[in-house]
């Protein structure tokens, strides 16, 4: 495995960690369907979290959550409704980006709750 996925895995397994302390149940990690894949995927009371997970070594090329564009949203937002549709659920779904940071041996966690939303 490359080191930039040992990275983004490292990145994920710290971002489940961190939902599991905010009260979230994990129900999926790397879920795919087709060519789509939701990184995480949790839930809290009446509440589904898809969570993008971004993971740097570094901020020298911006901020991870840049990333996240508005053609990988609507890939998220697919995802999101092929996996909602096929688990037949009825919640609240909501759009979270989860970056991390790893520096040296300290890690930088961000959450962004409401990070984007599924247009009608």
């Amino acid at each position: 495995m490359g080191e930039i996925h040992e990275l983004g895995k490292q990145g994920e397994s710290i971002a489940s960690d961190y939902l599991v302390s905010k009260g979230f149940k994990i129900i999926e990690t790397n879920w795919h369907a087709g060519n789509y894949e939701l990184d995480i995927i949790a839930e809290r009371e009446n509440l589904i979290v898809v969570a993008e997970v971004k993971t740097r070594s570094s901020t020298v090329f911006g901020e991870p959550e840049v990333f996240v564009n508005k053609t990988k949203q609507k890939c998220i937002i697919r995802a999101a409704n092929l996996y909602i549709t096929n688990k037949d659920i009825d919640k609240e779904v909501r759009f979270d980006i989860i970056t991390v940071v790893v520096k040296g041996t300290g890690t930088v966690v961000n959450h962004i709750e409401d990070a984007f939303y599924a247009t009608l």
